[in-house]
């Protein structure tokens, strides 16, 4: 991993360092916007999150209505005005919501993209395998190393439990990036795991996150 790479990488987030979540019609029906492009919209708030956001926009069909709520706080920074008192289908994406990446949110996007990922081979619930829990405990996840052919996970599904193999290039755990017994999607990325030469490169690519960005 080069540093030109490296330099290319937070380049890309200091000309742009936001992140974007996109909102889709959850059905059909005859859509009515609230907000424009350009306003401050805001997200859950309240202890428990209990007080909605910003409403966003309405699906009328067959006399109700179906208010959609920002569950983050941000700009509009795209909405489909085109649609405004049209009926759309269900998947239609309407508003962007642009909202500004914190150092941590930054790091973790770089990392996505420098380490080497291991997916769910299919939508269930994950665990790590005893043996790689034991030595997590007991070394710490960025001790731990992995080669192909260790099992590292455990696959729940349909109420068998299925062992996975690791395949791919010797490591170490990096990062994880789901939570033991919650459901993941099929091909989602449950680790990153970092080949042992090149984790003083991404000690020196969080460092200068750490230290480049307010």
């Amino acid at each position: 991993m080069k540093d030109t790479y490296i330099n290319e990488i937070l380049e890309k987030y200091r000309a742009d360092p936001f992140g974007y979540i996109d909102s889709h019609t959850i059905h059909t029906g005859r859509i009515r916007f609230f907000v424009k492009k350009d306003e401050e919209v805001s997200g859950l708030s309240g202890e428990w999150h209990h007080i909605p956001g910003t409403k966003l926009y309405s699906l009328h069909r067959e006399g109700n209505e179906k208010p959609t709520f920002s569950k983050s706080s941000g700009i509009v920074s795209s909405i489909r005005n085109d649609l405004e008192g049209k009926f759309v289908e269900a998947g239609e994406k309407v508003i962007t919501i642009r909202y500004p990446l914190k150092k941590r949110e930054i790091i973790e996007e770089i990392l996505r993209q420098v380490l080497a990922p291991f997916k769910a081979p299919e939508r269930a619930k994950y665990f790590f395998s005893l043996d790689v829990q034991s030595r997590i405990e007991k070394f710490g996840q960025r001790s731990v190393m992995v080669r192909p052919g260790d099992e590292i996970l455990t696959m729940s599904l349909m109420k068998r439990d299925t062992p996975i193999y690791y395949q791919g290039e010797p490591g170490i755990i990096h990062s994880v990036y789901f939570q033991q017994g919650i459901t993941v999607e099929q091909d989602e990325p449950l680790l990153g795991i970092c080949p042992a030469d090149k984790l003083p490169v991404i000690q020196k690519v969080i460092t200068r996150v750490k230290a480049e960005w307010e």
